[in-house]
């Protein structure tokens, strides 16, 4: 697995950090609502950026940018991910990790080993419905579990995030969410945006006067609870 996208300026996926992001190719999920569906069904027709080229940027930028977000697909599949984490720490940038926390021996390697400073984690539904939400049937949830387990116990900075749809999520959802995340540090609610690299075409967001009622639903569990990407929060 190799980087099959990147962002060399973002504002907005590290908090405050000048932040250039890198999208590794390849999913265990087939969530119908991915918005990089070239990287996760067809990661073998990606075109690789050579590693030696992202070194050469990130040298040249010391300084300048803040941090590094390793996003995908999912990372934590990318089989020598910490011997690039290594080499980007080793500049002295600060690195945060997308995951869909699939793999939580894996996160717990990395943060324990310094190597990630951020991990933003998706929640992609209620326990109930999450097989259903990221394509895949009868989806053991033991991973998922152990991974919010390990993000709560706040050895690492770190956030939970669920894209919302109208096809997948109810008020009942974000109660069940709430109870499972309780008293997480930071939990986003992230509009869904319709694109063509959508992997399902045609789903719909939710409505920004029925994501504040979300909103108000998860306050009870999670006091820190935000929109992301609506004009308002």
């Amino acid at each position: 697995m190799e980087f099959s996208g990147w962002e060399k300026l973002s504002l907005v996926d590290f908090d405050d950090n000048l932040t250039t992001t890198l999208f590794t190719s390849g999913c265990n999920f087939r969530c119908p609502f991915c918005h990089n569906g070239d990287l996760v069904l067809h990661p073998s027709r990606c075109v690789a950026i050579p590693f030696d080229e992202i070194k050469e940027y990130l040298k040249k930028r010391v300084g300048v940018l803040d941090a590094v977000c390793i996003s995908g697909g999912e990372p934590t599949l990318m089989d020598d991910l910490e011997e690039k984490l290594i080499f980007i720490k080793s500049l002295g940038y600060k690195v945060k990790l997308d995951s869909n926390g699939s793999r939580p021996s894996i996160l717990k390697d990395l943060v324990s080993k310094g190597l990630v400073d951020y991990v933003a984690m998706d929640i992609k539904n209620s326990k109930s419905k999450y097989a259903e939400t990221i394509g895949i049937k009868d989806f053991d949830l033991s991973p998922i579990e152990e991974s919010i387990a390990f993000l709560l116990s706040n050895k690492v900075g770190y956030e939970f995030r669920t894209t919302i749809m109208s096809e997948f999520h109810n008020e009942e959802d974000m109660k069940q969410i709430g109870i499972w995340i309780k008293g997480a540090n930071r939990y986003f609610l992230q509009q869904y945006i319709d694109n063509e690299n959508c992997i399902k075409k045609g789903l719909h967001p939710i409505e920004l006067e029925q994501a504040n009622r979300f909103i108000e639903i998860l306050k009870e569990y999670i006091p820190n609870v935000k929109l992301r990407g609506y004009e308002e929060n």
